[in-house]
């Protein structure tokens, strides 16, 4: 039975399509426990070590999975049953934070052991992510993509508003409770895996190709795509800037002397901002050429230069509202644009590479932020990041296949039947606005 709603000429609503419902449902869990540890493990790696570069080598050893595993993950999730390599990472994760939890309550752990239950964590979850993007592609019809990509930025956008400042404050009632609630969510996340009709793939006949053309083969679609490889590129370089400015909220914020819950209520402004924008995104995509919806995210690094006026955790936790607000509206055109233009195949392997290509440095902003903190102060490190920040503005601003991408009213009167022809106008019918 088809509960994805493609077998009908025009495809149902989201709300009524239930494996996409099942589907975010235990995302939606599952990230909430996720980002009530992601401000757990700077502020135990403090209590622990009281080193600011120790906190960023632990949100390094989390992230670096992300960048060094993705083409081997991708192509995981193209071989083999996507559903149940999602169990599996889930299982993994179930293990690590359930473990975990009973070691804190248990007594002291070290800073070794935080570093390696990251690290696992960080692992399992790059080999769920890189399977999700076909298991979304499979249950929603590609004209519903972008809309889609919005319902999953205002799910993260509720997350990141609530998560954090409960994280905090759990934390501050036990430093094991975030560990265990997390190790609960991603029971869910199985639960809701099991309960899914819809193959997360169609059939496949296997590719005796070596491994090495098979990455090559992902990297060369993702490469042949100008917009798509600049777009990787540019907001792939602004992944190492905004992990980096995340933490130093915690890590200032804690020097200033604020609580966890504090903390944690500072990092929730990015979610505040990505509810509104994941709200707006339509009205946006609507309104707006695609090179101005870009460039909206990219100049929101100007306000990073406040807090070198004024050193305090609010003026980042103000940057990360802005921010937040820009992120969802970008990623809901980016994220429709390549789901629809890559074929199904091929979908693991050009996430992965894709992934691989944004996030291949955003495990170093951690680590430099916190060395910079330590070896100097607040000001003169945000200010390193503020300048790649304008950097990275500049960049987009001048970059050809930015500035020429079409406007969505210019792809929304192409005929529909005529973009099943050409590769780059296919991936307009993902671009069309929804109800």
């Amino acid at each position: 039975m088809d509960t994805s709603g493609r077998s009908s000429g025009t495809p149902a609503p989201l709300w009524r399509n239930r494996d996409f419902v099942l589907l975010e449902s235990g995302l939606l869990l599952s990230s909430f426990g996720t980002s009530l540890t992601t401000i757990a493990y700077p502020l135990l790696t403090l209590a622990v070590t009281h080193s600011p570069a120790k906190a960023g080598f632990v949100t390094f050893a989390r992230l670096l999975p992300f960048g060094g595993l993705s083409l081997i993950a991708g192509l995981a999730a193209d071989r083999w049953s996507r559903k149940r390599l999602m169990m599996a990472a889930d299982a993994v994760r179930v293990v690590a934070m359930g473990a975990f939890a009973l070691a804190l309550v248990a007594g002291d752990v070290t800073f070794w052991a935080i570093l390696v239950v990251a690290a696992v964590e960080g692992t399992a979850s790059t080999f769920f992510i890189a399977a999700d993007a076909g298991a979304l592609r499979a249950v929603v019809p590609a004209p519903q993509l972008p809309a889609a990509a919005g319902a999953r930025e205002a799910r993260r956008s509720i997350v990141r508003l609530s998560g954090a400042p409960l994280g905090g404050a759990l934390y501050g009632l036990s430093r094991a409770i975030p560990f265990a609630v997390n190790a609960v969510s991603y029971l869910f996340s199985t639960l809701s895996l099991l309960l899914m009709r819809t193959p997360f793939e169609e059939a496949r006949v296997r590719d005796r190709a070596p491994l090495r053309a098979q990455f090559a083969e992902g990297f060369r679609y993702m490469w042949d795509h100008a917009f798509l490889r600049t777009t990787a590129f540019v907001y792939g370089a602004g992944n190492l800037l905004t992990t980096a400015l995340f933490l130093l909220i915690v890590l200032i914020g804690e020097d200033e002397g604020l609580t966890p819950g504090e903390i944690g209520l500072l990092s929730a402004a990015v979610g505040v901002g990505t509810l509104v924008g994941s709200l707006a995104s339509p009205l946006f995509r609507k309104l707006l050429a695609v090179r101005t919806i870009l460039l909206l995210e990219l100049w929101t690094w100007l306000a990073v230069w406040a807090f070198v006026v004024w050193p305090h955790a609010y003026v980042l936790a103000a940057w990360a509202l802005l921010f937040g607000v820009a992120a969802p509206v970008t990623d809901s055109v980016v994220v429709g644009y390549r789901l629809a233009m890559t074929p199904g195949r091929l979908v693991g392997r050009v996430e992965s590479v894709r992934t691989t290509i944004s996030l291949v440095a955003s495990p170093l902003g951690p680590l430099v932020a916190g060395w910079l903190l330590q070896a100097t102060s607040p000001r003169p490190t945000v200010a390193v990041f503020a300048a790649g920040g304008l950097a990275l503005a500049l960049w987009g601003t001048l970059s050809r296949s930015i500035r020429d991408a079409p406007s969505l009213r210019e792809l929304q009167a192409v005929d529909a039947e005529e973009l099943r022809d050409a590769e780059a106008l296919e991936a307009a019918a993902a671009l069309e606005p929804t109800e």
